[in-house]
């Protein structure tokens, strides 16, 4: 067991480096979004070990709000936060679009970290909830979702601490 609080500032940072080479070797993570690739890593772990979930597996790099894919071809959109909002979700219709939205994607799986970034809970939500609680993003010019108390009580609670 390492014993953090005996290392120096400088030995914790070389740690956490390692600790970073060391989860891209595993192909824990892929990119620098790393509380995105951990939460899309821990998803796709819970639901191929719990029985009764959807065995899935990771998405291609690059593919647009799909993470994961089930067996059946179900798709999966998954965000990560330790806050109460997902991160952006591109290439849905802008706010005042007129067109009807076409579908990306089955599900949202929403997996919440705390601020230590440890994993809270994990709750999966349907397109057509996700449609009810996305919300616009201005700035960003895109759509995510308010990580609410009603969202998560709605939503189908996959894992909690």
């Amino acid at each position: 067991m390492i014993e953090l609080q005996k290392l120096s500032g400088e030995e914790i940072i070389q740690l956490y480096s390692n600790l970073i080479k060391e989860l891209k070797r595993r192909s824990i993570i892929r990119t620098k979004n790393i509380i995105g690739d951990l939460g899309e890593h821990l998803a796709i772990f819970h639901y191929n070990n719990t029985p009764g979930l959807p065995n899935l597996q990771a998405a291609p790099p690059g593919t647009q709000n799909v993470d994961a894919i089930s067996r059946k071809g179900e798709r999966y959109s998954i965000k990560s936060t330790s806050g109460n909002l997902t991160s952006v979700f591109y290439g849905l219709n802008e706010v005042d679009s007129k067109e009807v939205e076409k579908q990306k994607f089955e599900y949202v799986i929403i997996v919440k970290f705390n601020h230590d970034f440890e994993l809270e809970k994990i709750v999966e939500i349907n397109w057509e909830q996700f449609l009810k609680y996305k919300k616009w993003h201005k700035t960003m010019r895109g759509w995510n979702i308010g990580v609410s108390k009603r969202l998560l009580d709605e939503g189908k609670l996959i894992f909690e601490k």
